[in-house]
């Protein structure tokens, strides 16, 4: 085995080609991201949609951007295997698989938009970095508004994949009650795109999403009404500070974890259901062993919790931050200690756990 000699062991120096590669493709990927953002914005992808093969000065023209810039961005792209390039033409070709991953808005496997939150990460990571060193939090409110926009387009691909056709008719007798005519609180609910999917879903009944954070409040009555909506009510105020009652369902979309007193939360949502009314928990898909977290998934979520959940739990003055990766064992433990004695695991999908829980 080929070693390099130091003085303080012996070096393999076929792990370090083999990390330094890994690392070259992280670091490809992480300069790729920002073009893939810029992709976004300049509406590059939006334009090479549907458009058939496009030389990098006709995209230009089409997007009225320069073309130099453009056909290093395209070359990229094409190195990524985000574009197609043909060599003969010289020409590059958006597939349409890849835009429906890139941006179509209703696409359930949309993710391009989590770039947005890669681009708040990068803008707040000054604050992070005091973070780290004071122990201070960091609220959801404090951080770039990129973060908002980006949870909100990707969070809804997956609720649009699923909620209302595989987590709600997994609750026993849950559709049939909300096609009748029910309450739904969605607690955390941001700029209400759940609310918003559940609600023109479900006519008969009456939504009410929660959130502590105005701005995001005023985004989501501002997409129910441009939806025509008039089940569906927002309202800024905590998780553990809502004063209607008699829900049917109680939902915690992504934000369980997030909270600073989860248990509390849960406290204060038991004495809010109705008698045969039911949690509905989603978090993301975890396991009750860290090592068994060690994937892609996992490197992903623990990053969005070292930047984002830990640091706002611990805003809100959270002892015992739960962060995204908590898995099914801690939640249930919250869940029982608030007074729920029926807990289960209702569905689940590779990104995410779906618990229900029932007094």
């Amino acid at each position: 085995m080929s070693v390099l000699a130091t003085e303080k062991k012996a070096i393999d120096s076929q792990k370090v080609e083999q990390f330094a590669g890994q690392f070259i493709l992280d670091l490809s990927a992480n300069y790729s991201g920002v073009m893939t953002f810029l992709g976004l914005e300049l509406g590059l992808y939006e334009a090479m949609r549907g458009a058939g093969p496009l030389t990098p000065g006709q995209l230009a023209v089409k997007t009225k951007t320069f073309e130099r810039y453009v056909r290093e961005w395209l070359n990229n792209q094409a190195a990524g295997g985000y574009v197609a390039y043909d060599p003969g033409t010289k020409t590059y070709a958006l597939p349409e698989e890849h835009a429906l991953v890139l941006l179509e808005k209703d696409s359930p496997v949309l993710l391009g938009p989590a770039y947005f939150i890669v681009s708040s990460l990068w803008k707040d990571k000054t604050k992070l970095i005091d973070a780290f060193k004071s122990g201070i939090g960091i609220g959801w409110h404090e951080h770039h508004h990129d973060l908002f926009h980006g949870i909100e387009a990707v969070y809804r691909t997956g609720y649009l994949a699923n909620l209302n056709t595989a987590w709600i008719p997994s609750l026993a007798g849950m559709e049939e009650k909300l096609r009748r005519g029910g309450r739904v609180a969605d607690v955390g609910c941001g700029h209400g795109a759940s609310t918003i999917l559940m609600a023109e879903k479900f006519v008969n009944s009456e939504f009410y999403g929660f959130d502590y954070h105005q701005q995001s409040i005023d985004v989501a009555r501002q997409r129910a009404t441009e939806r025509g909506l008039t089940n569906v009510f927002f309202k800024k105020v905590d998780a553990e500070a809502y004063e209607q009652g008699n829900f049917d369902l109680i939902c915690f979309f992504d934000c369980l974890h997030d909270l600073g007193d989860p248990g509390f939360a849960l406290r204060h949502a038991r004495t809010k259901l109705a008698p045969s009314g039911s949690l509905l928990i989603v978090e993301p898909n975890a396991s009750d062993n860290v090592e068994e977290n060690f994937n892609p998934i996992g490197r992903m979520f623990y990053a969005a919790s070292t930047a984002l959940c830990v640091p706002h739990a611990h805003a809100e003055g959270g002892d015992y931050c739960l962060g995204a990766q908590a898995g099914p064992s801690a939640i249930k433990e919250i869940a029982e200690d608030a007074g729920f004695s029926v807990f289960r695991i209702a569905q689940q999908t590779p990104v995410n756990l779906i618990y229900e829980a029932k007094v």
